[in-house]
């Protein structure tokens, strides 16, 4: 798995959901299918007059999920922006011939009221619940960078196994300390929770 092979599960979803924060720092989420796909980045359409393109003017920062139908969630985690105005027509056009739909939403030169947005650097954590163990791994797009996220044993750690025998996913192996199978881990905190020594601290 890497950041490109994610893109493109993303584009076989097809509906995405965008997150934003509006003025007032209420959370908001929209579907967004108006989307072109690159190797490396993704390209979006929608209306200057929507609180969505407000927001995204506003702050810039979204998060976009999909979901497949074999379990795996992809969050991408980015700062959008608006391509330059010489730019806006071409991708615009490019969009609405890839998504044939939009020419009902948008008939004539009504698209003109839209605007497109790039996501060219970001973060994307990949979340995979269809196996056993479970699967997580994060990946950079462009200049972005990986948060540290989910637990770690500190050598605070007395040995005693507590922590492994209450993992779901049974991803902490024997050791002084104990250690916890990252790619495996579902950031749950029971271990955290039943540790007697508190050994087990958060990431990040």
């Amino acid at each position: 798995m890497d950041a490109k092979t994610c893109l493109q599960k993303l584009q076989y979803v097809g509906v995405l959901a965008f997150a934003t924060v509006d003025g007032a720092g209420s959370p908001q989420v929209r579907n967004i299918s108006a989307i072109h796909y690159e190797p490396d980045a993704l390209y979006f359409f929608t209306a200057r007059g929507k609180d969505f393109c407000k927001e995204l003017l506003a702050d810039g920062r979204v998060q976009v999920l999909g979901y497949t139908r074999y379990k795996e969630m992809i969050r991408l985690s980015a700062k959008a922006e608006p391509l330059p105005a010489s730019e806006q027509k071409e991708w615009i056009d490019r969009i609405f011939a890839e998504q044939p739909y939009l020419a009902n939403v948008y008939p004539g030169k009504t698209r003109e009221i839209g605007m497109v947005f790039a996501i060219r650097n970001g973060e994307i954590e990949y979340f995979n619940l269809g196996v056993r163990p479970i699967f997580r791994e994060s990946y950079t797009l462009g200049a972005g960078s990986v948060s540290v996220k989910g637990y770690r044993i500190t050598e605070a750690c007395i040995g005693c196994g507590k922590c492994a025998r209450n993992c779901p996913q049974q991803c902490i192996a024997a050791g002084q300390p104990y250690t916890i199978q990252q790619a495996h881990c579902l950031h749950c905190g029971n271990c955290y929770e039943k540790c007697p020594a508190g050994a087990v601290e958060r990431r990040g």
